[in-house]
Protein backbone atom coordinates (compact mmCIF):
# COMPACT_ATOMS: atom_id res chain seq x y z
CA UNK A 1 0.00 0.00 0.00
CA UNK A 2 0.90 3.44 -0.08
CA UNK A 3 2.03 5.61 3.15
CA UNK A 4 0.25 7.24 4.92
CA UNK A 5 0.07 11.58 4.78
CA UNK A 6 3.13 12.75 6.70
CA UNK A 7 4.80 9.81 6.69
CA UNK A 8 8.29 9.53 4.33
CA UNK A 9 7.08 6.38 1.53
CA UNK A 10 10.85 5.24 1.98
CA UNK A 11 10.57 5.16 5.77
CA UNK A 12 7.09 3.89 5.91
CA UNK A 13 8.61 1.06 3.42
CA UNK A 14 11.22 0.30 6.01
CA UNK A 15 8.23 0.72 8.64
CA UNK A 16 6.85 -2.46 6.60
CA UNK A 17 10.53 -4.32 6.54
CA UNK A 18 11.26 -3.49 10.38
CA UNK A 19 7.46 -4.72 11.37
CA UNK A 20 8.25 -8.37 11.16
CA UNK A 21 5.21 -9.77 12.86
CA UNK A 22 2.78 -7.26 11.29
CA UNK A 23 1.32 -5.89 14.05
CA UNK A 24 1.06 -2.18 12.60
CA UNK A 25 3.81 -1.41 15.34
CA UNK A 26 7.66 -1.65 16.09
CA UNK A 27 8.48 -3.09 19.03
CA UNK A 28 12.32 -2.43 20.82
CA UNK A 29 12.88 -6.02 19.69
CA UNK A 30 12.43 -5.29 16.01
CA UNK A 31 13.88 -1.66 15.86
CA UNK A 32 17.28 -3.32 17.51
CA UNK A 33 17.25 -5.77 14.93
CA UNK A 34 16.75 -3.21 12.03
CA UNK A 35 19.46 -0.62 13.28
CA UNK A 36 23.39 -1.08 13.32
CA UNK A 37 26.32 1.05 13.62
CA UNK A 38 29.03 1.37 11.28
CA UNK A 39 30.97 -2.01 12.40
CA UNK A 40 27.90 -3.84 12.09
CA UNK A 41 26.47 -4.33 15.49
CA UNK A 42 23.35 -3.95 16.55
CA UNK A 43 21.91 -0.83 18.05
CA UNK A 44 22.03 -1.41 22.33
CA UNK A 45 18.83 -1.88 23.83
CA UNK A 46 19.14 0.87 26.18
CA UNK A 47 19.61 3.17 23.37
CA UNK A 48 16.79 1.27 21.46
CA UNK A 49 14.41 1.26 24.00
CA UNK A 50 15.31 5.10 24.82
CA UNK A 51 14.04 6.84 21.28
CA UNK A 52 11.31 3.86 21.83
CA UNK A 53 9.80 5.92 24.42
CA UNK A 54 10.79 9.18 23.21
CA UNK A 55 8.57 8.39 20.21
CA UNK A 56 5.74 6.36 21.90
CA UNK A 57 2.57 8.88 22.11
CA UNK A 58 0.51 5.75 24.03
CA UNK A 59 3.07 4.49 26.40
CA UNK A 60 2.38 1.00 24.93
CA UNK A 61 6.23 0.40 24.43
CA UNK A 62 6.25 0.06 20.85
CA UNK A 63 5.49 2.87 18.07
CA UNK A 64 3.58 3.15 15.27
CA UNK A 65 4.79 4.39 11.46
CA UNK A 66 4.13 7.81 12.20
CA UNK A 67 6.60 7.56 15.42
CA UNK A 68 8.96 5.27 13.15
CA UNK A 69 9.16 8.05 10.58
CA UNK A 70 9.45 10.51 12.93
CA UNK A 71 12.88 8.09 15.12
CA UNK A 72 13.89 7.55 11.63
CA UNK A 73 14.44 11.72 10.80
CA UNK A 74 15.99 11.82 14.83
CA UNK A 75 18.37 8.73 13.91
CA UNK A 76 19.53 10.69 10.91
CA UNK A 77 20.30 14.07 12.92
CA UNK A 78 21.86 12.30 15.42
CA UNK A 79 23.95 10.42 12.27
CA UNK A 80 25.15 13.66 10.68
CA UNK A 81 26.43 15.10 13.71
CA UNK A 82 27.92 12.07 14.57
CA UNK A 83 29.77 11.74 11.23
CA UNK A 84 30.49 15.52 11.93
CA UNK A 85 32.70 14.74 15.48
CA UNK A 86 34.02 11.84 14.13
CA UNK A 87 36.78 13.92 12.41
CA UNK A 88 38.71 10.52 11.24
CA UNK A 89 36.26 8.82 9.68
CA UNK A 90 36.73 5.64 11.42
CA UNK A 91 33.32 4.93 11.91
CA UNK A 92 33.81 5.74 15.91
CA UNK A 93 34.22 8.46 17.99
CA UNK A 94 37.52 8.44 19.98
CA UNK A 95 37.99 10.50 23.09
CA UNK A 96 39.68 13.41 21.63
CA UNK A 97 36.18 13.49 19.63
CA UNK A 98 34.54 12.69 22.05
CA UNK A 99 36.25 16.09 23.95
CA UNK A 100 35.40 18.36 20.97
CA UNK A 101 31.74 16.91 20.23
CA UNK A 102 31.02 18.04 23.87
CA UNK A 103 32.97 21.24 23.40
CA UNK A 104 31.19 22.20 20.27
CA UNK A 105 27.84 21.40 21.89
CA UNK A 106 28.37 23.75 25.05
CA UNK A 107 29.30 21.12 27.71
CA UNK A 108 31.97 22.13 29.31
CA UNK A 109 33.01 18.72 30.98
CA UNK A 110 36.38 17.89 32.02
CA UNK A 111 38.46 15.51 30.12
CA UNK A 112 38.24 13.31 33.66
CA UNK A 113 34.66 13.23 32.86
CA UNK A 114 34.78 12.28 29.25
CA UNK A 115 36.71 9.20 30.22
CA UNK A 116 34.03 7.86 32.32
CA UNK A 117 31.67 8.23 29.99
CA UNK A 118 33.88 6.69 27.23
CA UNK A 119 34.91 4.04 29.75
CA UNK A 120 30.98 3.08 30.80
CA UNK A 121 29.51 3.37 27.56
CA UNK A 122 32.67 2.39 25.09
CA UNK A 123 32.78 -1.24 23.30
CA UNK A 124 35.67 -2.97 25.10
CA UNK A 125 38.56 -3.23 22.54
CA UNK A 126 41.63 -2.28 23.01
CA UNK A 127 41.08 1.41 20.74
CA UNK A 128 38.33 2.39 23.48
CA UNK A 129 35.38 4.64 21.37
CA UNK A 130 31.95 4.92 20.80
CA UNK A 131 29.76 3.79 18.03
CA UNK A 132 26.77 6.03 17.20
CA UNK A 133 23.60 4.12 18.88
CA UNK A 134 26.16 5.02 22.23
CA UNK A 135 26.94 8.65 20.99
CA UNK A 136 22.81 8.90 20.74
CA UNK A 137 22.46 7.62 24.54
CA UNK A 138 25.09 9.43 26.11
CA UNK A 139 23.98 12.59 24.20
CA UNK A 140 20.35 12.17 25.23
CA UNK A 141 20.72 11.47 28.57
CA UNK A 142 23.13 14.69 29.11
CA UNK A 143 20.55 16.80 27.76
CA UNK A 144 17.64 15.02 30.25
CA UNK A 145 20.20 15.91 33.05
CA UNK A 146 21.14 19.30 31.76
CA UNK A 147 17.77 20.40 31.56
CA UNK A 148 16.91 18.86 35.00
CA UNK A 149 19.89 20.53 36.26
CA UNK A 150 18.79 23.88 35.24
CA UNK A 151 15.59 23.80 36.58
CA UNK A 152 16.93 24.04 39.78
CA UNK A 153 19.52 26.34 38.56
CA UNK A 154 17.29 29.41 38.08
CA UNK A 155 20.55 31.97 38.76
CA UNK A 156 22.37 30.09 35.88
CA UNK A 157 25.48 30.16 38.70
CA UNK A 158 26.34 25.90 37.58
CA UNK A 159 26.08 24.70 40.97
CA UNK A 160 22.74 24.37 42.96
CA UNK A 161 22.16 23.00 46.72
CA UNK A 162 19.54 19.94 46.52
CA UNK A 163 18.64 17.14 49.20
CA UNK A 164 19.80 13.43 48.47
CA UNK A 165 16.46 12.33 47.62
CA UNK A 166 15.83 15.55 45.16
CA UNK A 167 18.99 14.73 43.40
CA UNK A 168 17.62 10.82 43.54
CA UNK A 169 14.30 12.60 42.49
CA UNK A 170 15.75 14.31 39.32
CA UNK A 171 17.99 11.57 38.23
CA UNK A 172 14.91 9.61 38.63
CA UNK A 173 12.39 11.05 36.50
CA UNK A 174 14.87 11.94 33.53
CA UNK A 175 15.81 8.60 32.93
CA UNK A 176 14.14 8.90 29.61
Amino acid sequence: GNAPPGVDPEAFSWFQTVDVDHSGFISVKELKQALVNSNWSSFNDDTCLLMINMFDKTRSGRIDVYGFSALLRFIQQWKSLFQQYDRDQSGSISFSELQQAFSQMGYNLSPQFSQLLLARYAQHSPSASIQLDRFIHICMQLQSLTDAFREKDTALAGNVRLGYEDFLTMVVTRML
